[in-house]
């Protein structure tokens, strides 16, 4: 599915830095009124994707700031009888994850993010997903993700077997832009935004 050639970018790191700090501050300029309602469109949108079904696990991740809320969707899918599991930021950036339980079932963990208040389930739980849902800035067409830069989301997708379906959350002008690529980088199969599923090559 990903079969696309990689783009070559003389100095990959500082180019992503330089796209970071595009986007993040074209970002800044969306209220919070926008994001919520971002977030119900992409909760709709989520619903559609053939492996949310009851009885399914979704490894999806608690929004911040100026990202795509994702309260709706994860409240949602756990209404829809979903498995939900939700990260938990590691001191070395990796994640471990725990289950959903509800939307006051918070405590504050790392760098003060929000994290579901249970038990933690081990850093290879996320291989039990049908659906992984991850946070990013930007999306190539090839489906080459741009994250924050720690790594903490191609570390889970590595652990995430071939067959399963992953998506980055949003919004629709971050979709499509040419994204330098570092041998680590994994991609993602889709992009969903308050526009609705594109499915990427």
């Amino acid at each position: 599915m990903h079969g696309a050639e990689v783009p070559h970018f003389p100095d990959t790191v500082e180019a992503k830095r330089a796209l970071r700090r595009r986007l993040l501050q074209a970002r800044r300029d969306r209220s919070p009124a926008s994001l919520a309602l971002d977030g119900e469109a992409i909760s709709v949108h989520v619903a559609t994707l053939p492996q949310v079904r009851a009885g399914a696990c979704v490894a999806a991740y608690v929004s911040a700031g100026t990202e795509p809320s994702t309260d709706r969707t994860l409240e949602a899918l756990r209404e829809r009888g979903v498995r939900v599991l939700l990260p938990v930021l590691l001191a070395d950036d990796d994640l471990d994850w725990a289950a959903y339980a509800g939307p006051t079932a918070w405590r504050t963990g790392r760098r003060g993010l929000r994290e579901p208040d249970a038990p933690a389930l081990g850093t290879h739980a996320v291989a039990e997903a049908d659906l992984v849902l991850v946070p990013g800035l930007a999306v190539s067409d090839s489906g080459h993700r741009l994250g924050r830069g720690g790594g903490s989301y191609d570390r889970a997708l590595a652990r995430v077997a071939p067959d399963v379906v992953t998506a980055v959350v949003l919004h629709p002008d971050e979709v499509g832009l040419p994204v330098p690529v570092e041998p680590h980088d994994r991609p993602v199969d889709a992009a969903v935004t308050r526009d609705g599923v594109t499915w990427l090559d």
